[in-house]
């Protein structure tokens, strides 16, 4: 069956009526026209390069603060040291503890005694690499025959250049 228009009062030819007929099928049965994907941005990440303007210094971030790698190392070996330090110290504790009668300056010198001594020695192997990488490595060249030696000046200054080269043989 097919619907009626609503302008009723005017008279629609056989024609008409169906070319009308055929659009309202056409229409009915074409598929709706899709939505545009709807995509919501989960982060966003600008890589454009930040302007450099004015001479300001940089805003300290929330966390730990930026340190050289000196400090970085010194803050590490302060750590090491504070995490082997207690952990002497407990075992001198509990040592102490379940004698019920041992001296504590025996204690001390049983379990501090070896941690003195091995830090003291990585502090010197520390210090002997830095030592060996400081010094500038020694060459020694050998040479046979007549050796030359070419010791070649060039002077430019002025506004007019006015170079001199000066050769020595």
């Amino acid at each position: 069956m097919v619907p009626v228009p609503d302008h009723h009062k005017t008279r629609m030819t056989d024609a008409e009526a169906k070319a009308e007929a055929h659009r309202l099928i056409e229409d009915g049965f074409r598929p709706e026209p899709l939505a545009a994907p709807v995509h919501t941005p989960t982060s966003f990440c600008d890589d454009s390069p930040t302007p450099v303007i004015g001479t300001a210094p940089p805003v300290p971030q929330p966390g730990r603060p930026p340190m050289s790698q000196g400090a970085t190392d010194a803050s590490v070996l302060m750590l090491a040291g504070a995490g082997s330090l207690s952990m002497v110290s407990v075992s001198a504790g509990v040592v102490m503890y379940l004698s019920q009668y041992a001296d504590p300056v025996v204690c001390g010198v049983v379990l501090g005694g070896p941690t003195v001594v091995v830090l003291a020695l990585c502090r010197l192997v520390r210090r002997t690499k830095e030592v060996v990488q400081a010094a500038p490595p020694v060459i020694h060249q050998h040479y046979e025959g007549t050796v030359i030696q070419d010791n070649t000046e060039i002077n430019t200054r002025g506004v007019i250049a006015r170079t001199t080269n000066r050769f020595d043989r």
